[in-house]
Order: C-alpha cells, then sequence, then structure tokens
C-alpha cells in the first residue's frame, strides 16, 4: 500500500501569474509573469428557456423601461465571471440604475429559475470567501478563516453577503463546476471576493496574486511535492477546507541544497504549524490522506508585511440584513428558514410596530366579514408605505403589524406616511374610521425562524412592542436611540414632538421616549 502510494506522487513547480504592482505603505509588490486565460465566454443559451422566463419576468411586477431587456444583454453577452456571484449593487451602480429594483429584480428572477442564490460568509481580514452556501438554512453563527485562522460571529448586517449566478439550465458557465477550473481561478475567483478594496480601489484579491507561488490541487490517495524559491520572509500554506495550515519563516544565509518541508493534510486544523528554513529552493510535500480532492496555495510575504494591519473596506454589497428587510424576498422565498440553534445575529435593526385602536369594538358595529375586509385594506396600505421606505412587513399578529428597516429614518418616514395615509382613507369612509398607533425602537436582535417565518428575537423586539402600546389615537412613538438617529430630528422639525421617561414592563431600566403627536393635539 505504502508503495502504491509512493507511485501517485506529483510535483508541481514554482508557478508565476500575472497581476500588477501593489503598494502596502512602504512595501512594492511586484507583478509576475501569467500563464493560462482566467476565464473565457462560452455563449451556450438556452434560447427557449431564456425567452419564456424573460417573458414571466416582465409580467412579474412593473419595471424601469429596459430593465428586463439589459438584464437580458448581460445573461447574453458577459463573460463567464460577471454571470458569478452577481453583487447587486455593482450590477446597479455600473448601469445607474436603482438599487431596491436591481434587487427586486434578481429576487424575481431568481424565483423564476435565471439565476441561483448564493449566500457567502466573506473574511473581514483577507476577503476570502470562507464558506459559501445556496440557501439561507446552511448559515449558521460561527466561521473559521483557514488563512488567517481567526474565527468570527456571523452576522446579517456585516459579511454574510448575498449574490447571483447565472442558472445552468439558462446559460453554461465554467464556474458551475470547479473540476473545469484551474487550481489558480478556483482559489482567487471562487474562494475569493473582490468586493474587499485597498485605499486606492485596488481588489484585495489581486494584491494577494502578487503573493501567491503556488496554488495547486491535491489528487486524494496521493502525495504531492511543491516547490518554491523562496527569499527571505514568511511563508504562509493553507488548505481553503482548513485540512492544513503552515507558517515558515525563512531567514539566514541561503541553502546550497534543496530543503524539504512535510505538511500534514486530512484534519482540521486551527492554528499554523510553525517552523524555519533558509533562503532557496524549498519542497513541501503533502499527503492526502482524505478521499476528496483538496488544494493548497502557498503566499510568499516580504519582510515587514502584516495583513492584518490593511486598510481594508469593502464596497458596498447586498447583505443578509438587507435582504431580510427586502419585501419581494420575503413574499418570494417564504420557505428560506433559519436553521441555526442560536439565530443569526443583527447587530442594528429598525423595528415598527403598528396597531389599531378600538379594533374590537369596530367588529362588534360593522361586523366580522365587514371589518375584516377594513382590517385587510389597511394592511395593504401600509405594506405599500413599508415598501416604498426601504422596509418589509415581518409578520401581522391580530389587527397589528410589525415591521423592519434598515435605517431608523426610513422607518419614522414610514410611521408619519402612515398616519396620512390612514387619515385620507378614513375621509373616504368617516362612518368606519381606523385608528393607527405605531411604536419604533432600534437596536441588536436574533434573525431565527418562528412558526416556518423569518422573525426577529430578542429584547429590542420586547421594547418596540412595549413602545408601541403607549401610544394613543394617531400618536407615534419612538425611543430615544431612534430620536437621536442620523435624519431622525431634521426630519421631525416640523411636527409636535415631547418627550417623556417611562418605566416599561419587563426592561429595567427607565426609557425615554419621544411622541410624535397629530397636529390636531
Amino acid at each position: 500500500m505504502a508503495a502504491a502510494r509512493a507511485a501517485k506522487r506529483s510535483v508541481v513547480p514554482a508557478t508565476t501569474f500575472s497581476t500588477t504592482a501593489v503598494r502596502f505603505g512602504s512595501i512594492l509588490l511586484q507583478p509576475v509573469v501569467a500563464r493560462g486565460p482566467l476565464w473565457r465566454c462560452r455563449n451556450a443559451v438556452n434560447e427557449q428557456l431564456l425567452d419564456e422566463r424573460l417573458a414571466a419576468l416582465e409580467k412579474a411586477r412593473a419595471w424601469s423601461p429596459r430593465l428586463v431587456s439589459r438584464l437580458e444583454s448581460h445573461i447574453r453577452t458577459a463573460d463567464d465571471r460577471a454571470l458569478f456571484r452577481i453583487n447587486a449593487f455593482t450590477f446597479a451602480k455600473e448601469r445607474n440604475l436603482p438599487e431596491g429594483e436591481v434587487i427586486d429584480l434578481l429576487l424575481h428572477s431568481t424565483a423564476l429559475g435565471l439565476f441561483s442564490m448564493d449566500w457567502a460568509l466573506f473574511c473581514p481580514q483577507c476577503c476570502c470567501v470562507v464558506e459559501s452556501f445556496r440557501s439561507l438554512k446552511s448559515v449558521h453563527n460561527h466561521y473559521h478563516c483557514a488563512f488567517c485562522q481567526i474565527g468570527y460571529e456571523a452576522a446579517l448586517d456585516e459579511y454574510i453577503a448575498v449574490t447571483f449566478t447565472v442558472s445552468p439550465v439558462i446559460r453554461e458557465i465554467d464556474f458551475h463546476d470547479p473540476e473545469r477550473l484551474s487550481a489558480w481561478n478556483d482559489f482567487f475567483k471562487t474562494r475569493n471576493t473582490p468586493d474587499g478594496v485597498l485605499r486606492d480601489g485596488t481588489p484585495l484579491v489581486d494584491a494577494k496574486a502578487t503573493l501567491a507561488r503556488v496554488v495547486s490541487y491535491l489528487p486524494p490517495g496521493e502525495t504531492t511535492s511543491l516547490e518554491v524559491e523562496a527569499s527571505e520572509g514568511i511563508i504562509v500554506g493553507a488548505c481553503p477546507q482548513g485540512k492544513a495550515g503552515m507558517m515558515v519563516s525563512v531567514t539566514g544565509v541561503p541553502a546550497q541544497a534543496a530543503q524539504t518541508v512535510s505538511v500534514p493534510y486530512g484534519q482540521k486544523v486551527h492554528a499554523h504549524a510553525m517552523s524555519e528554513a533558509a533562503p532557496g529552493k524549498i519542497v513541501f510535500t503533502l499527503d492526502n490522506q482524505t478521499s476528496e480532492r483538496g488544494m493548497f496555495v502557498i503566499a510568499l510575504l516580504p519582510p515587514g508585511f502584516d495583513l492584518s494591519s490593511i486598510p481594508l473596506r469593502f464596497v458596498p454589497f447586498l447583505t443578509g440584513k438587507r435582504l431580510l428587510t427586502t419585501q419581494a424576498f420575503r413574499d418570494l422565498f417564504r420557505s428560506e428558514v433559519i436553521k441555526a440553534s442560536e439565530g443569526i445575529g443583527v447587530k442594528d435593526i429598525t423595528l415598527l410596530f403598528t396597531d389599531l385602536k378600538g379594533s374590537t369594538a369596530l367588529y362588534d358595529r360593522i361586523g366580522d366579514l365587514n371589518a375584516f375586509a377594513l382590517v385587510q385594506q389597511h394592511f395593504d396600505l401600509l405594506q405599500d408605505v413599508i415598501v416604498r421606505r426601504n422596509g418589509a412587513i415581518i409578520k401581522t399578529i391580530g389587527d397589528a403589524v410589525m415591521a423592519a428597516f434598515l435605517e431608523p429614518v426610513d422607518a419614522v418616514a414610514a410611521a408619519l406616511a402612515m398616519r396620512t395615509e390612514i387619515a385620507a382613507f378614513n375621509a373616504r369612509q368617516s362612518d368606519r374610521p381606523l385608528i393607527l398607533k405605531i411604536g419604533i425602537h432600534k437596536g441588536a436582535a436574533i434573525a431565527v425562524t418562528l412558526n416556518e417565518r423569518l422573525d426577529y428575537f430578542g429584547q429590542t423586539v420586547n421594547i418596540a412592542a412595549r413602545v408601541q402600546q403607549l401610544a394613543d389615537a394617531g400618536e407615534i412613538f419612538i425611543s430615544d436611540d431612534v430620536h437621536a438617529a442620523e435624519g431622525v430630528q431634521a426630519l421631525l422639525c416640523s411636527q409636535p414632538v415631547k418627550s417623556n421617561v417611562f418605566k416599561l414592563r419587563g426592561v429595567q431600566q427607565d426609557l425615554r421616549v419621544f411622541c410624535v403627536a397629530t397636529h390636531d393635539d
């Protein structure tokens, strides 16, 4: 058996790839020579299926002029890379299109089978796609970057990104099957995101390419040798699956003969194995004892290089939080659930609760059927307002609504618009007025699945509900945190606002709450 395994051995020489020179502070990383194409355009479009589904997309809702045709053009003519993990915000920006409508367009397209959704966990330090899933239910609370060897808590409003890839039944691209990709393209194009950029706008993944010396697949059951010509610095090696990790300090007098470093491969590791070597040729041997093809990446960091100190930022991308506050997602993908046992954290979400005052008397006065129809009309009216203000209805509870917004100013604007719309609604039927009460609060929460519905849980939810209960007829109550948020006070400058401190049930500390009364009060 050992002899057979020894015979299955491959040697991969030092390999270089193309990029441009990149500066990290005082360190200038020089470009190196390219080998092989990065991607190609396959153009194998299923014409009949594409036409059928685009026709259904056009009927799904009213779109801006030529929006669907521009998406069609992208599907037909873009190269493979441009059809893989599409960033909705980048797509919108490059075409000067409204972000919200592009998100809705891609969601409807996904529901019709033109695209698939990908939920990716980004490493905030090195921009690796640590894990990716086709469904929200596979996203979990904790993740670990195999290259940085750092663990992170997942949060829907930070590094959980949602992207879109063309469906293989519409057009085949190489990224549908990693077996078609070179190890280089597999790593840098599918296991990294271009959305993390340096101060000058250069994608960090391009900068990382200047540091890479070898990117190689590791066939199952075989030993692979990887050769690197190393100068002084630090050699870092890692496996995207987390099954190997090393860090070699290269220093001293150059070695006259090749040096060999054995790297264990197979079990999950959570720290780099440390060793030393002299400048010169180093041969790394990896024995893949698993039944799956692996991958190993070797990079040479120059002396003084510190990846953690790089000024990194992310271009805007569609976060899980933004998606969960998009009504089209909640309407089209009701089967999406969170399976993580503890839920998934949201660091900041704005929650709005409404209720109807005197609804029991209304049912008694005009009868169940008439009152139910009236309440349903009121739900439709509120949903229209919520969607226009970048929010989504989380659930209805009897005659009440719970909605979520990305920003407090949007929630407050929605509350003011609701009050205006309800007043106009009542003017058309003065004998059956609806009396709305609204409360708003913001803070951290846990996204969970309750009763087969995506929901939020935690003290922020409890406080938002209690704040709403303080409101009387036509009043909007907002917490101090909401009132202090950007843009809110400017929005309320023409409104009668007064504040008071309340003791809320189930909340230890007293809470300052602002009442936005009607002008008639």
